[in-house]
């Protein structure tokens, strides 16, 4: 099946061409390599897992309240707008608003798994090209299963945001080696992560929660990839050329915090381009949204030594300098450990189920048999 004819609005058919600039790089030596990054090698090969297999494709989804969420969680919840709507309008906007999230996620993981992809061409170490090598299969799951999610549960998808693709673009063209890394596995990851985890942690819907608990897995050893090796790069680096990646962190994060307004979504529903922006903007769950999008960048960025006057500025000015003391390490240790308490509630109840079945199989044989000695 097609995904245009899914699209809210148009798409154009065929491929979003980037040029690429920069050099691939070989490394003739294979018996070197960093014990932390190898070790994280071989925890990606060790976590590798079928979204077909893992995910529960049965569970059944109300595309008109995919998540669960409450209604304060609409951003013209309060307003003249929302007082207008029928209650088919507010269910209409609840699978827009899923569905444009969800999309934002799809076209992102297709992002990761791209510059991946260009990492392990252009990065000059070995253990960082194994380890890359492992990271884009993870991004083309990801892919894979919030597409199946937007086909199958929902029946609708929204066009890349411009913001984003902005953002992609920009990684993508630089010719430096670590921007893919700067750009994807700090900036664009860093806010999935985010994203995810509120979702995450909000959902009151199985099939959404286990998406996100294992994608969330998975992107938990991603974050910490670029922060090894930022971090080691990053340590040699000039002044100059720590404040070229500093501005690229600042413009990045700006077009971030203006990425998940969904200012696309209200405008569909025939509400004006300016009341749309100025509902996103005051929309207090979205303001806690926002910020919380941050919490996963900032103390990221000052992990890997990008931290001057200028960006501290900048985030001053969005009001999420103080994240920068967050506990990143703790942070991802939680993402792993939630997706694995949820793999053993899930097969507690199956193998219960399994015993159930025969015990309810032994019993009926037992009566069966008894009145067949009868």
């Amino acid at each position: 099946m097609s995904t245009h004819p899914l699209y809210t609005v148009p798409v154009a058919e065929g491929t979003w061409t980037v040029p690429a600039s920069g050099a691939a790089r070989f490394n003739w030596e294979y018996d070197d390599g960093r014990d932390r990054l190898l070790a994280l090698y071989q925890k990606g090969k060790d976590k590798q897992w079928d979204a077909v297999k893992r995910i529960d494709w049965s569970l059944e989804v109300d595309p008109y309240d995919p998540l669960g969420l409450p209604d304060e969680a609409m951003a013209i919840h309060g307003t003249k707008y929302w007082d207008r709507f029928s209650s088919k309008e507010r269910a209409d906007l609840r699978r827009h608003y899923a569905s444009w999230q969800f999309s934002q996620f799809l076209h992102g993981e297709q992002g990761a798994m791209v510059c991946a992809a260009r990492i392990v061409e252009s990065v000059p170490d070995l253990d960082a090209k194994f380890y890359s090598a492992t990271q884009t299969m993870d991004e083309a799951r990801h892919a894979e299963l919030y597409s199946r999610f937007l086909h199958e549960k929902m029946g609708m998808l929204y066009p890349i945001n411009d913001n984003l693709q902005a953002l992609l673009g920009d990684t993508l063209r630089d010719s430096r080696w670590d921007m893919p890394y700067l750009g994807m596995q700090v900036l664009i990851e860093g806010l999935a992560l985010a994203a995810f985890g509120l979702l995450r942690d909000t959902t009151t819907k199985p099939l959404p929660k286990q998406l996100l608990a294992y994608v969330m897995q998975d992107e938990a050893r991603h974050v910490a990839f670029g922060r090894m090796a930022l971090r080691d790069y990053y340590a040699g680096l000039s002044a100059a050329e720590l404040a070229e990646r500093e501005e690229f962190v600042i413009e990045g994060c700006y077009l971030m915090r203006d990425r998940l307004r969904g200012v696309e979504v209200l405008t569909n529903f025939g509400i004006p381009l300016k009341d749309a922006e100025d509902i996103s903007e005051q929309s207090e769950y979205l303001q806690f949204f926002r910020k919380l999008l941050f919490s996963r960048i900032v103390p990221c960025v000052k992990d890997i030594g990008l931290w001057g006057p200028r960006l501290q500025q900048a985030y001053v000015d969005m009001g999420v300098l103080e994240l920068g003391d967050s506990n990143l390490d703790l942070l991802m240790r939680q993402d792993e450990e939630i997706a694995e308490k949820l793999d053993a509630e899930r097969f507690a109840a199956e193998e219960a189920a399994r015993v159930s079945e025969v015990e309810e199989a032994i019993a009926e044989g037992a009566v069966e048999a008894a009145g067949n000695s009868s």
